[in-house]
């Protein structure tokens, strides 16, 4: 019997709601023997409005962070919440039998500092930080492009491309081709993404 990665998402977020929290992405690996179920979770926009008002507090910070709370800076979760969700969600997934067929392993972690984007509304949460985007189709003769993210419509986005670095190919770095020096800007089409994400900066 097949699983049904669309129940199984609602699911997830029906208990992830009753905790707070957002499913930002489920993925379901491997075969009969070895089944992997991975949920990737952040705290909602209301819980991080509430995370973001206790960091502005320099002695909620302080305290937060000599407790070694533990937080995701960008989802806002913490190992509690994922194992408070996981245990939820294991269970109600037992009890309705979603995952037919023998046993399975659950992962549940944040997205991680290299999460995905997916929808205009995570692209307008993360407007300014620097993402790398895969399209469909080549724009500029190019499918792979690194940048900051300067502006968000419904239609698409705008990536401030920095240096060479900012247009890569399958075969090199393209940047100089493309014209993708200082202050270069591209336009790519929501339609024409086929994945993007966070690029980590330290």
């Amino acid at each position: 019997m097949a699983v049904d990665a669309e129940q199984i998402r609602s699911t997830a977020q029906r208990v992830a709601a009753s905790h707070g929290l957002d499913v930002v992405e489920v993925e379901f690996h491997g075969g009969a023997k070895h089944r992997i179920l991975r949920v990737f979770i952040e705290k909602n926009a209301e819980e991080r409005k509430k995370l973001a008002a206790e960091a502005a507090d320099a002695r909620g910070l302080e305290a937060a962070l000599a407790a070694g709370a533990g937080v995701d800076q960008l989802a806002g979760v913490t190992h509690e919440d994922c194992e408070a969700f996981s245990r939820d969600f294991g269970t109600v997934l037992d009890v309705e039998d979603s995952i037919p067929g023998g046993e399975y392993t659950l992962e549940v972690s944040s997205p991680g500092l290299d999460r995905k984007l997916r929808g205009v509304e995570d692209y307008r949460r993360f407007a300014g930080m620097l993402v790398k985007v895969q399209t469909f189709e080549p724009v500029q003769a190019n499918r792979h492009w690194q940048g900051r993210l300067t502006n968000v419509n419904d239609a698409s986005v705008k990536l401030a491309l920095q240096g060479k670095a900012g247009a890569r190919a399958k075969k090199g770095r393209a940047g100089r081709e493309q014209g993708a020096g200082s202050g270069a800007e591209v336009e790519i089409a929501l339609k024409n993404i086929e994945k993007a994400q966070l690029v980590p900066e330290f």
